[in-house]
């Protein structure tokens, strides 16, 4: 399990319960475990976030687009038929998931993939398929119990 996903997990509880709750009482406190929550939280905020820009397809498609390299919002809006200005608004809310920023170059400002911002969600869905494949395993385990016991 990543070390994201398991700070998440050993602060929070595993459903909404009681999060709202445990927040307010552990900010309030100072102890460390008060900073592991504030820390846990603004991770989840950013993970709420970036799963949030990816749920767009276009969004998806621009994403892909820099993982070839840098571009302009020209040069990102050219396959699309949508207006440069939809894709500027796409691209805002990229860069504020922090999966995108913008540079300044001369009268270019390219667009440039953050692939360390993949980090997190990458260790929170492997967390997550190591999970359903625990229980996948448990699942044949029993089954190959029971059909060794049926007569």
């Amino acid at each position: 399990m990543g070390k994201l996903n398991t700070r998440l997990h050993r602060i929070l509880p595993p459903s909404g319960e009681g999060r709202t709750a445990d927040r307010r009482n552990a900010m309030a406190s100072s102890t460390p475990a008060s900073a592991d929550l504030e820390t846990a939280a603004a991770d989840e905020d950013q993970l709420n976030r970036a799963f949030a820009a990816l749920s767009d397809p276009l969004r998806r498609k621009l994403v892909a687009r820099l993982a070839q390299g840098d571009a302009t919002v020209n040069e990102l809006a050219e396959p699309f038929t949508v207006t440069l200005q939809a894709v500027s608004k796409h691209l805002k809310v990229l860069e504020d998931a922090g999966l995108i920023t913008r540079s300044r170059d001369a009268q270019r400002r390219p667009c440039h993939l953050e692939p360390s911002a993949f980090g997190p969600l990458a260790l929170w869905i492997e967390a997550y398929r190591d999970r359903t494949e625990e229980k996948y395993r448990r699942l044949d385990a029993l089954l190959a119990a029971e059909e060794g016991n049926q007569p």
